[in-house]
């Protein structure tokens, strides 16, 4: 393996529309083309006014959240909170988490150590 691995994010393969959530949503997951051993992240977008057909959590890995394009919301347990471009979210272990894109869409890198099979998804659920 070289000492370095150099891809375009928007070359990898969008896992959203490989799963069958592709309609407003990609998602690009990096750790395996930039041959990570340890660093998991992905570049996903969202398209304006979309969410995310679910919610996810994790019983190891923290992960950070940073949008670099657009506006929206995240749902983080129960509460909700506004993001902004540049806004940056640490999300502990255990936290169910999930977003809503703004009028302008949301685009955003999340990154965290790479525990494999420590993902779980349930159903998002929304405070009214």
């Amino acid at each position: 393996m070289s000492s370095f691995t150099h891809k375009n994010l928007t070359d990898l393969e969008d896992a959203a529309a490989k799963h069958g959530f592709g309609d407003g949503f990609a998602s690009r997951f990096g750790h395996e083309d930039l041959e990570c051993s340890q660093t998991g992240f992905s570049l996903q977008r969202l398209d304006p006014g979309r969410q995310l057909p679910f919610a996810h959590r994790h019983s190891e890995a923290e992960e950070v959240y940073v949008v670099i394009a657009g506006s929206g919301r995240m749902l983080l347990n129960e509460d909700v909170i506004d993001l902004k471009r540049l806004d940056a979210v640490r999300v502990s272990p255990g936290v169910t988490r999930s977003l809503e894109a703004g009028d302008d869409g949301l685009e955003y890198l999340v990154f965290g150590p790479r525990v494999k099979g420590d993902g779980e998804t349930t159903q998002v659920q929304w405070p009214s």
